[in-house]
């Protein structure tokens, strides 16, 4: 089989990793990929949304899958597309992807499907929005309604905060088009846990589950970034709350899709959190999480070729997937001052220290200038151990980080030190 996977991070490069294991597969492309990428794939120039060149390209290369993974060209269609033009692609459509793309139709759907939500208002203009405000407590949670880089969600621990921050998407289309409408949240508090799922629109197969990092700097402090590190398994997510999920959240969700007649296929990725009144949906994702299938694949024994094709075919019941049973951590290697402004172009070195059967880095943001790696992007490099337990999963992760070096590199010392 040839593949192309759409993408160019560290879950395209866990992707193209875990596919790469697959013996049914004899070529795999990436477009546009990465410098760590590029020693697994062909990497091709081609812009994640530039459909035409896309669908162009598996044509006359003869793919015989496409493997979507980013939201953007998920949202904007991009299966749509390959499947037009008569190529297999893995992924929701667009139609779907908007449980990811649009928060106010997500919320909607919740509600409407009785799938257990925070309460939320969603306005188009600031001074409704601030008028509910007034009316409700604080902290708030203020979230972009479209797609913004994991980067669209405040939460303001005050009035005045949360007028700033609604007039900034509002007013000042801080996120472009994505701010221009809003979703206002209650407040919820208790542990989060992503649980990741593979669905054909009618079966729905939970992977193991993560816990990410989303703050800058330890102990949770500064700025939301794209994800500085994950675990997996979660501590706190055992076979009762797995059953709870399934039952009161999977389920329903996929069952509420493809009654809006809008079936989901693909990795649905669903973020939790578990309050003192059961667990609740935080957000939705239509596509794996990043960095969590940075910790996820590498737990994953059957072949991910076999799963997706049996996703795309709608014979998701008759495939069993198995997972190893044990742990992984990774620790994310950022760029110093990530995620505001940063440098690019800085050689990294000591990669080939650590170089084992349970350790592997997963590129983000790197390119290769004169035969060597270079950063290229805020979230450089993902650091993944594997180990019999979160606590020497955690020993080894660090073990490795400690002998990789780029200039200004910068990450977070507690991954993984979570109890709760």
């Amino acid at each position: 089989m040839k593949i192309l996977v759409i993408g160019s991070g560290g879950r395209e490069h866990a992707i193209v990793w875990k596919i790469a294991q697959s013996p049914r597969v004899e070529k795999i492309y990436c477009a546009p990929g990465n410098g760590g990428i590029s020693e697994l794939a062909e990497c091709v120039d081609i812009n994640v949304m530039d459909k035409e060149k896309m669908t162009a390209f598996a044509k006359e290369n003869n793919i015989d899958l496409v493997m979507v993974a980013p939201d953007d060209p998920l949202v904007d269609g991009m299966v749509d597309a390959m499947e037009a033009a008569g190529i297999r692609a893995f992924g929701p459509r667009a139609n779907a992807a908007i449980i990811e793309g649009s928060k106010a139709f997500s919320k909607e759907l919740m509600k409407k499907y009785g799938i257990p939500t925070a309460g939320y208002g969603v306005f188009t203009d600031s001074a409704s929005a601030i008028e509910y405000l007034k009316k409700g407590t604080f902290p708030a949670v203020i979230k972009a309604d479209g797609l913004a880089l994991g980067k669209g969600v405040i939460i303001a621990q005050n009035l005045e905060e949360a007028e700033e921050a609604v007039h900034e998407m509002i007013d000042n289309g801080k996120f472009g088009k994505s701010g221009s409408r809003v979703v206002i949240e209650d407040y919820l508090t208790g542990p989060e846990v992503s649980v990741l799922a593979f669905t054909d629109g009618k079966t729905v197969k939970p992977m193991v589950s993560a816990q990410d990092h989303k703050r800058a700097y330890d102990n949770d402090e500064g700025l939301n970034t794209g994800g500085m590190g994950t675990f997996s398994p979660s501590r706190l997510y055992d076979k009762s709350k797995a059953d709870e999920c399934m039952e009161n959240i999977f389920l329903p969700t996929i069952k509420a899709m493809s009654a809006e007649g809008r079936p989901f296929k693909g990795v649905l990725y669903f973020g939790l959190m578990m309050t003192k009144d059961g667990v609740k949906v935080i957000e939705y994702n239509c596509r794996f999480g990043d960095p969590e299938t940075q910790v996820v694949l590498p737990r994953l024994k059957t072949d991910l070729v076999d799963i997706m094709e049996a996703v795309i075919d709608e014979r998701l019941d008759e495939i069993d997937i198995e997972w190893t049973d044990n742990a992984a951590v990774c620790v994310v290697m950022a760029s110093g001052g990530y995620p505001v402004k940063y440098e690019k172009g800085y050689e990294i070195s000591g990669l080939d220290d650590v170089k084992a059967d349970d350790l592997i880095v997963f590129h983000a943001g790197t390119a290769v200038k004169d035969g060597k790696f270079v950063t290229n992007g805020g979230r450089v490099l993902g650091v993944t151990a594997v180990a019999e337990d979160l606590d020497r999963a955690i020993e080894k992760s660090y073990a490795a980080v400690e002998k990789i070096h780029f200039k200004d590199a910068h990450y977070r010392h507690d991954i993984g030190i979570k109890k709760y």
